[in-house]
This record gives structure tokens, C-alpha cells and sequence, in this order.
């Protein structure tokens, strides 16, 4: 008695009664609630776009080392996957910052603005605008590899080529480009630049036979000539006798690719002389030297998949080693199978 009473509110069948003030409470906060997720995620995006801007004009100073900063700082926001849907309209600018810090940063901001167009190709995904990015990188990389400069700069290059070729590559002659641009580091006698034959230190010769394994890989789809790929193949054999073991096992792995696409193989009926039915003197020849070739590699595998582990031998990666060069000793028999049966 004395209380006044509260209207009430009477739920669906049940006995729950809700004040309508609470009701209206209830609605407004679910309301609010609501506006602040959109208010936060339209804030979320547009921080980012902020700090990108940043980022870009950071880019455009004088000072080296605000550069570096800016392109650890992006290179950290791509692989934190916090730029997609963000750089499509801007990626010809960071394109264009990317490729000056290649040609006039220190070595330092140069690998890092390697890094960072991997990054954006990838990002970007396949289509005009990676295209592009290929496009527009490959001299600049290119320069970077035939000019032999800091080792370190040269792997970020190498990298780099890989990855915008794998991503923005349309068609063969495209990648063939790129795998021609790896592969006069590999075998520097066979590039165009042959006054002064050089000599990659090992690390670079391992990271330009990975990446040039890597790219290998996209031309699976297409015809290829086994006769163009006999002089590189044996010249890849040789390496599985260098002294670097990170050199032999990519040796190796592009060895082992080369099985894969049948890039060794030659049916003596596909190459036999047309009236005759005898193999013919050029054609029965690669198939002679490309099973001589198959052999070598066999017998040079089998020696490495059993590598001795002695004293003063270095062990590091030996067991890797092993298990790499027993798994392509037995691929390689196979292949043997197969072209007997």
C-alpha cells in the first residue's frame, strides 16, 4: 500500500513482466551497441588508411633511415595481412617509391623495398595490376642481378623476381625471362655480360637456384624442348659436388624438378629416324646422353644421401641432406622403371 503501480509489459505466454522502461533501455542499447561495431570497423579501416598514408609520404623524405623505417613498418603491415583491399588504388605509387629505394637506397632499404614488392604482388593477387608490378620491377631487379652488387641485395632481387613472375607472369615467354635472368647467375658464362666471367658466392648461388626452381614449377602446363634443357641440366649436375652443402641440396631440388617434368625424358621411338625406324644421329644421341645424364645423377645422389659424418665434416644440415638425396635417388629409379617398361 502507498506504491504506486508500474505499467507492465507481459511476455509472450509466460510470466515474465518487463517494465516498459526497460524495454525501451533494452532497444536503445542494442541500438547503440550496434553503431559502435560500424563506428569501430569504419575507424579500423580507416586508421590503417591513415597509417598507410603515413607510410607513403615517409617514403618521399630525404633521410635514408626515415625511408628504412617506413618500408620495415609496411613490410610488417603485408604480412600482417593489413593492407588487402588497401593498396589497389594505390599500388602504382608504392610501385614507384619501392623501385627508387631499389635504385638509390642503401643496401639495406634496397632488400627492403625488394621485400615489400613480393609483398604488394601478392597482396594485389593475380590479374592487371600484379601484371603491372611485374612489369614495372623486372628492370630495376634485373639491373640489380647483372650488375653483381652486395650479396644480400642480390637475394632480395632474386626473391623478389620470383615471386612478382609467379603471381603477374601471363604466359611462357613472360616467365622465360625471369628464369633467364636467374639463370646467368647460376652460370654467369651463359649471360649476356661475358667479359669477366664472375663467380657467385654460395649464398647467392643457392637463393638464385631456389628461386629459379620455385618459377620453374608454373611451366608444367607448357611443351617444352628437352634438347634447350640438356646443357642446363648437366651444368646442375656439376653442383652436386660443390663444396656448399645449401648449394648442392638446391642443386638438387632443381634436379629433382627437372625429373618431375620430364625434362630428361626421351622415348628412342619419338626420336627415331622416320623412314628407318633407327634412331637418328642427332635425335638418338640426346636420348643416349640424356640416360648418361640420368645416370650421373643417380650415382652423384646415391653418393650424397649416404654422406659420411666423420670427424672435421661439417654436419650441419647432413641429415637434411640424406633424406633429400635418398627421396630423389628413388624418384630417379622410378624414372628408370619407366623407361624401360
Amino acid at each position: 500500500m502507498g506504491k504506486s503501480k508500474k505499467s507492465k509489459v507481459r511476455g509472450g505466454g509466460g510470466d515474465d513482466l518487463l517494465d516498459s522502461s526497460d524495454a525501451d533501455s533494452v532497444g536503445s542499447s542494442s541500438t547503440a551497441l550496434s553503431d559502435l561495431s560500424i563506428s569501430y570497423a569504419t575507424e579500423n579501416v580507416n586508421s590503417h588508411e591513415f597509417v598507410l598514408d603515413k607510410y607513403i609520404d615517409a617514403l618521399y623524405e630525404k633521410r635514408g633511415s626515415t625511408r628504412e623505417a617506413a618500408l620495415a613498418s609496411l613490410v610488417d603491415a603485408f604480412e600482417s595481412f593489413m593492407l588487402g583491399g588497401l593498396v589497389e588504388n594505390k599500388y602504382a605509387t608504392l610501385l614507384s617509391l619501392f623501385n627508387t629505394s631499389i635504385k638509390k637506397g642503401s643496401t639495406k632499404e634496397a632488400c627492403l623495398a625488394s621485400r615489400a614488392i613480393g609483398l604488394l604482388s601478392i597482396t594485389l593477387g593475380a590479374g592487371s595490376s600484379s601484371h603491372e608490378t611485374m612489369v614495372e620491377s623486372h628492370p630495376q631487379l634485373s639491373k640489380v642481378l647483372q650488375t653483381w652488387s652486395d650479396a644480400s641485395k642480390m637475394i632480395s632481387a632474386l626473391d623478389c623476381l620470383a615471386v612478382v613472375t609467379f603471381v603477374g607472369a601471363t604466359d611462357l615467354a613472360e616467365t622465360e625471362v625471369s628464369l633467364k635472368a636467374m639463370w646467368d647467375v647460376i652460370h654467369p658464362k651463359s649471360g649476356s655480360n661475358v667479359g669477366t666471367v664472375r663467380k657467385p658466392r654460395p649464398p647467392v648461388l643457392a637463393a638464385a637456384l631456389s628461386a629459379w626452381t620455385f618459377l620453374l614449377t608454373t611451366i608444367g602446363s607448357w611443351r617444352i624442348n628437352t634438347d634447350s634443357w640438356k646443357e642446363p641440366i648437366a651444368f646442375l649436375s656439376t653442383l652436386l659436388g660443390a663444396e656448399d652443402r645449401a648449394v648442392r641440396m638446391a642443386a638438387g631440388e632443381a634436379l629433382a624438378l627437372c625429373f618431375e617434368l620430364n625434362l630428361l625424358d626421351i622415348s628412342p621411338s619419338e626420336d627415331a629416324d622416320d623412314d628407318t625406324g633407327v634412331p637418328g644421329s642427332s635425335k638418338g644421341k640426346l636420348f643416349l646422353d640424356m640416360q648418361a645424364l640420368k645416370a650421373k645423377i643417380a650415382g652423384l645422389a646415391s653418393n650424397l644421401s649416404a654422406e659420411a659424418g666423420g670427424k672435421g665434416a661439417d654436419k650441419k644440415n647432413l641429415s637434411d641432406q640424406r633424406d633429400l638425396f635418398q627421396r630423389i635417388l628413388d624418384f630417379v629409379k622410378v624414372c628408370f622403371i619407366s623407361i624401360l617398361i
